[in-house]
């Protein structure tokens, strides 16, 4: 990992309507618009889907690491975040952010390990880290049957 701080630059383009062009060096640009909550006409990626998307990434990627420090089996892990915007003090923000987090794990996996692993990757989240809005997390540990062998 480089040394801290880390800088990060994104930039955006648009006309007076339509889309909004989103980029960063290196990467293919994405085009959004406003959600349909705020008039847009929906089937783009907004800044508040890209805000929650981020969340849910974030998440993910701080488990991947969690898991590889505690040398943590496990096969796949899907995370879905419930953004709440509403008004508070007279602005509009993020006052929520609900994580769901569905884990499974080869069998022979102790479940307390992997759910304290999920619990820490939530610790860790920078993006998660960086939002003032209240977070909860829910998690569920699945343990994967373990195939029989059929021989022939």
């Amino acid at each position: 990992m480089h040394p801290f701080p880390h800088r990060y630059q994104a930039s955006s383009s648009g006309c007076p309507e339509g889309e909004v062009i989103v980029g960063s060096a290196g990467l293919k640009p994405l085009r959004t618009m406003p959600p349909p909550e705020f008039g847009g006409p929906g089937g783009h990626w907004s800044p508040e889907s890209l805000l929650v998307g981020a969340m849910a990434d974030c998440y993910l990627l701080s488990f991947r690491a969690v898991a590889r420090a505690a040398r943590l089996p496990w096969l796949s892990l899907e995370c879905t975040v419930d953004g709440t915007l509403d008004r508070e003090q007279g602005a509009t923000r993020f006052t929520a952010f609900d994580l769901r987090a569905h884990l499974v794990v080869p069998e022979g996996t102790a479940p307390e390990i992997a759910e304290r692993a999920l619990h820490r990757a939530e610790e860790v989240c920078l993006i998660s880290n960086s939002l003032s809005g209240r977070r909860s997390l829910e998690t569920l540990v699945e343990i994967a049957p373990c195939e029989e062998s059929i021989e022939d």
